[in-house]
């Protein structure tokens, strides 16, 4: 057995399918296939159940391939002690951050984190939340940016920000002549148009419309922050939208008024988060000290304080 067994193994129960798994790891079908009949015969047990079209791990390879990752992201943290205890900043930062976070935010972090880090390479993945923690878990994440808080004894949590919501709205809305800022309470009654299952950020604004006594709307789901902005446009409904996504660089929309809430507001607390067992924690600590202080130079900038606040 070798940790290139493994990493074949692994491929294969990531893609399903031996060619797709093959072509992955940069190696013929024919050589992948007879590594893995090598590894079965091995450990005297059957890993995949090969089907015509695609291959489904066993319940013992499930547990064989759970452990197998386990045994490659100990070889990586290895390799990142020793690659950092040559030169701490050089190397690779695999960072995730969740869809209504990342194309607001990423503008304003991404030339600095270059400025600072020239020699890091950073490869950044944009998915939900679930998928996020499942690869910071297996180590397919070196770190992410996630809405907290977040109740996991494995990660590390440095809290960088707070950002508030503001309610997005038609122009003629009967609530776009509100003056500012308006209450929560200023929603009961309203239906409001969300994203769908598996987006943090609905979550965070059913809780909002319970605590105002407003409801979400029937019948529309939205798949990006973005389909719910051309929604109030064409004057459907109306949304909540977190501030960044309201900031340069985004434009602004002639046809949507923003109504900002009076303290406090409903928000949200961005972190960074890493796991406890990895090798670079000051590296984390100092990325998490440098994304709190562009997040305060964001506020600064565009004179959203105290609605965008650096946490403590």
């Amino acid at each position: 057995m070798n940790l290139r067994d493994l990493e074949y193994l692994v491929a294969v129960a990531e893609h399903r399918h031996f060619g797709r798994a093959a072509d992955a790891c940069f190696v013929s079908q024919p050589t992948l296939s007879t590594q893995i009949r090598k590894l079965e015969s091995e450990l005297g047990v059957t890993l995949i159940e090969r089907g015509p079209r695609d291959a489904m791990l066993t319940p013992v390879g499930q547990e064989v391939v759970m452990r197998a990752r386990a045994v490659l992201r100990g070889v990586e943290e290895l390799r990142e002690v020793a690659a950092h205890a040559a030169d701490p900043e050089v190397g690779t930062l695999r960072l995730g951050v969740f869809p209504t976070l990342g194309p607001y935010l990423l503008p304003h972090v991404v030339p600095p984190l270059h400025q600072r880090f020239p020699r890091i390479e950073l490869l950044l993945v944009e998915e939900k939340t679930e998928e996020l923690l499942a690869r910071l878990r297996d180590g397919r994440l070196d770190a992410a940016l996630l809405a907290l808080p977040l109740e996991e004894d494995r990660f590390v949590v440095a809290e960088l920000f707070e950002e508030q919501f503001v309610l997005a709205v038609p122009v003629g809305h009967a609530l776009a002549g509100m003056p500012e800022p308006i209450s929560t309470g200023s929603l009961a009654g309203h239906r409001l148009l969300l994203l769908e299952d598996g987006h943090c950020l609905r979550e965070q604004a059913l809780s909002v419309c319970s605590m105002a006594g407003a409801s979400e709307r029937d019948g529309f789901r939205a798949t990006s922050l973005e389909t719910l902005r051309q929604m109030v446009a064409s004057d459907v409904g109306i949304t909540l939208l977190p501030e960044l996504a309201v900031t340069p660089p985004v434009p602004e929309s002639p046809d949507i008024r923003l109504l900002r809430f009076r303290a406090p507001a409903p928000s949200r607390r961005i972190g960074l988060v890493w796991r406890k067992s990895s090798p670079d924690q000051e590296w984390y600590e100092q990325i998490a000290s440098l994304l709190r202080q562009t997040a305060d130079a964001i506020a600064r900038n565009l004179g959203l304080r105290p609605r965008l606040n650096s946490a403590e």
